[in-house]
């Protein structure tokens, strides 16, 4: 009588943790699609008009992420903190190449946010070591990790907003959109399979947001296409 539900729970988790892979497998692809931007920093030898807080910030959301994945704080989420250690990395290389070819007054800012993420981690970190049981240890870095998903919302409202106003998706890449929307999927799934809400909640909203990004680029290059065609046609008239 037990091999069916022996059955059912393998199959549970081999479903949850292929959900976790295949979001880190798109996940990935976000990692390294800031490099055509880097190679041309390299190239240059400049930063030129780039900005790399955006960069601090992933970098400090990756780092406190990791921190939730850990089976220190939550158990049985280890894809979590293998993605984000993945994220941290690559941030950490495009904020120091910030650092490098920045001109001295962005080098010295730079490096200043950079180590404010890692005291701000490492605060984190101590506290929520010290002060926390292992339960409320999980709350408080799972709220933590919640709300700076959430905050990461932002880059993507604003692309959505800038889509709207000039009816033109030349700021939003199509495999970007759809990779942050089959990432954010994968991990909402991963999340309700595992029942953590800390996960499913804001990958549910960055899925959300994905379709939101899909519906824009389909409606918008069909209304591109559209007026491409009317010259041609006004003309073979």
């Amino acid at each position: 009588m037990m091999f069916p539900s022996y059955e059912l729970g393998s199959a549970y988790s081999v479903c949850s943790e292929a959900a976790g892979v295949a979001g880190n497998i798109f996940a990935f692809v976000l990692f390294v699609s800031p490099i055509p931007t880097f190679k041309r920093i390299v190239t240059n030898r400049s930063t030129e008009q780039f900005s790399g807080l955006p960069y601090i910030y992933s970098l400090l959301n990756c780092l406190i992420c990791l921190w939730y994945g850990l089976p220190v704080v939550a158990h049985g989420v280890i894809l979590v903190a293998t993605v984000n250690s993945i994220g941290a990395v690559f941030q950490l290389v495009y904020v120091s190449l910030f650092i490098i070819y920045g001109e001295k007054k962005r080098k010295v800012k730079m490096a200043g946010y950079l180590v404010a993420v890692f005291c701000i981690f490492a605060v984190v970190a101590l506290v929520s070591l010290r002060l926390f049981d292992d339960q409320s240890r999980r709350i408080f870095v799972g709220y933590l990790s919640v709300a700076s998903l959430i905050s990461m919302f932002a880059s993507p409202l604003f692309i959505i907003n800038l889509v709207i106003r000039t009816r033109s998706i030349e700021f939003m890449p199509f495999y970007l959109s759809l990779s942050t929307f089959l990432m954010s999927i994968s991990f909402f799934a991963y999340g309700v399979l595992k029942e953590d809400a800390f996960i499913y909640v804001p990958n549910g909203i960055g899925a959300l947001l994905g379709i939101v990004q899909l519906v824009l680029y389909s409606y918008y290059s069909k209304s591109l296409r559209e007026d491409s065609s009317e010259p041609l046609m006004s003309s073979y008239a």
